[in-house]
């Protein structure tokens, strides 16, 4: 088995404009992102590895937050993944594949978790 090295952001709260019926269409809806991306990890990591041998975390970050474009609207709540995911391949060679997971919070009650979560492999 080939190591592999995942690199997460979790529970990141972000209005997004997203749904399908018009209560929820018109203005942005909380959602819960947490992001995890695959990469190849280097062979070693000693103490002074410099940082261009990982990846920052803060680029899994900005792909769930400000890399979402403003005023788009994506109808489904698996769009705004898959555009978390292209922003991460776009952004760096090395990612391998990418786990996005949405929660809606605006329609749990309680600790319900109601959402999706979108793994996908980089293509070709």
């Amino acid at each position: 088995m080939d190591d592999s090295l995942i690199l997460e952001v979790a529970d990141l709260e972000v209005d997004v404009l997203t749904g399908i019926y018009s209560e929820e269409t018109g203005k942005p809806q909380p959602l819960r992102i947490s992001v995890s991306a695959r990469l190849k990890p280097a062979p070693h990591y000693a103490p002074d590895t410099p940082l261009s041998a990982s990846k920052n975390y803060m680029d899994l970050k900005f792909a769930a937050t400000e890399a979402l474009t403003p005023g788009l609207h994506f109808k489904l709540i698996e769009s705004v993944a898959d555009h978390i995911c292209d922003t991460l391949f776009v952004g760096d060679q090395r990612v391998e594949a990418v786990t996005v997971k949405i929660v809606k919070l605006a329609i749990a009650e309680g600790t319900e978790m109601i959402g999706m979560t979108l793994t996908r492999e980089r293509r070709g």
